[in-house]
């Protein structure tokens, strides 16, 4: 330790000459040797920091009395604030002076004096004289130069940021979160920069282990405006991290997609389904939590609309594109189904989410009676049924819009008396809210009543959810979209 302190004096000696020199001349060969010797002295003052920061102000400078001469002439050397991690070291080391509680006015001076010289290294980057010297000296143009200079400062925070989130627990290698904080506080106006965009992904990526949030509401805001508005183009982890870490965001992004489909003149299902894949909701709902949040959602806009079958029709054509989602991102379900659809049989789920174009023609039938059954249980008996109630297995069952067309050709292709069990899904599918009696009555009526093509709807009816039961968990949203058609109407 003794050995370690008199190396220390000896190199401080050094480089205060050195930097003395720096100092006193510009010539080619001085700015060579300043180049020449940056490694070193930047070596220097992270040995420098390590000292200072075991001492109090007063011992500083009983042991190192010209300290504050040595960090000055560093900070106004352009070449060694422009060197690696030496602008930073250097405000390390005038932290190390300052006092928290000044006694006395050189205290106080010496406080006022430390704020100067940080003020004049953060505002290096604004490319004074000093700067233009030293980039026109490197044969750089400001033009050329600037874009560059931002380009690497915003790798570096980026990649600061990545080793901060694999650190973990280690919290001497850990960003504060304050200085996160203040990243994302200085990233809002410029979100929309190209160059800008690994920093914002990394902050978004980068998980504190704080109880609270520690990012800006004011940086989730303006990163989910500018995906909404296309400005920027971040990969979709990051879009997940925004929309997990950000409710607000999502649930935005929801009301942004209704606002869309709702403008808009003329929907069909293709363009729909442009809109909602446009989204990027399909692919961020492949996590359950943004799943369900956006699931609920459109439930709140199904019960705000009574059952419209223009609702009912989005939230099909969503499921579909998520379950292309899925696939994509993973051949076998990263989350059991109960992740999903967690008020619902685990075996019903899986039997619809079937595609029913794979289930042979053969087997048509008997896959409906089995879906039959198993919505049956769940809504009839409710021992052994889901604990939602009807409304669950109805909600489930009107994602996969597929089965309810299966069960209509296969009524109408049918020369017999058609299967109770059909009759019945159908039945469920236009009242969920029916009694068993009132169901019973309705089946009877599909029989009695001739069948066309279109007429499998009971005259005067719609789709209405059972209210009562669904009230009681609809998502906190500000307020879902009033009805307005933004679907050709369904007669």
């Amino acid at each position: 330790m003794a050995q370690d302190s008199v190396d220390l004096s000896c190199d401080y000696q050094f480089w205060m000459q050195k930097l003395s020199v720096w100092d006193q001349a510009s010539t080619l060969g001085t700015q060579q040797d300043t180049c020449v010797h940056l490694a070193r002295f930047q070596e220097f003052l992270r040995k420098m920091y390590e000292a200072l920061k075991e001492m109090d102000s007063n011992t500083i400078f009983e042991r190192f009395p010209t300290i504050d001469q040595l960090l000055a002439k560093a900070c106004w050397n352009p070449f060694i604030l422009a060197y690696d991690e030496s602008q930073k070291i250097l405000i390390w080391c005038l932290c190390c002076l300052i006092n928290k509680e000044p006694q006395n006015s050189r205290q106080s001076k010496l406080n006022s004096w430390v704020q100067g010289v940080l003020s004049h290294i953060l505002s290096a980057l604004r490319f004074d004289k000093e700067v233009a010297l030293f980039t026109q000296g490197l044969g750089y143009a400001p033009i050329d130069y600037y874009p560059g200079l931002l380009k690497n400062m915003v790798l570096s925070l980026a990649s600061e940021l990545r080793e901060n989130h694999l650190n973990g627990f280690n919290t001497q290698r850990r960003m504060t979160p304050e200085r996160l904080a203040s990243l994302s506080r200085v990233c809002v106006p410029l979100i929309t920069l190209p160059d800008v965009d690994p920093l914002v992904e990394a902050l978004l990526v980068c998980h504190g282990h704080e109880p609270q949030e520690i990012l800006q509401p004011e940086f989730f805001e303006a990163v989910n405006e500018a995906i909404l508005l296309k400005k920027i183009s971040l990969p979709m982890s990051a879009v997940v991290c925004l929309w997990l870490r950000h409710l607000p965001s999502l649930e935005k992004a929801m009301l942004h997609l209704f606002e869309k489909l709702i403008s808009s003149e003329r929907n069909c299902l293709r363009r729909i389904e442009c809109f909602i894949k446009d989204s990027s909701l399909p692919q961020a709902a492949c996590h359950p939590a943004i799943f369900r949040v956006v699931d609920e959602m459109f439930r709140c806009a199904l019960l705000e609309t009574d059952g419209a079958p223009e609702i009912i029709a989005t939230i099909q054509v969503f499921t579909q594109c998520f379950l292309e989602a899925l696939e994509k991102e993973n051949k076998q379900l990263r989350f059991a189904l109960k992740t999903y659809f967690p008020y619902t049989s685990p075996s019903l789920a899986m039997v619809l989410l079937q595609d029913p174009q794979d289930v042979p023609r053969g087997c048509w039938l008997q896959t409906l009676k089995h879906i039959s059954e198993l919505l049956r249980e769940a809504v009839e008996d409710q021992t052994h049924g889901s604990r939602g109630g009807p409304l669950e297995s109805w909600f489930l069952f009107i994602h996969f819009g597929g089965w309810a067309e299966m069960v209509a050709e296969q009524l109408l292709r049918s020369a017999a008396e058609p299967p109770a069990a059909l009759l019945w899904l159908l039945a469920f599918y236009y009242s969920p809210h029916d009694g068993r009696q009132q169901r019973a009555q309705t089946m009877m009526a599909y029989v009695v009543a001739p069948c066309r093509r279109g007429d499998l709807q009971p005259c005067g009816q719609r789709h209405s959810p059972p209210t009562e039961v669904a009230r009681d968990r609809t998502p906190h949203v500000a307020h879902c979209p009033k009805r307005r058609p933004f679907l050709p109407e369904v007669v």
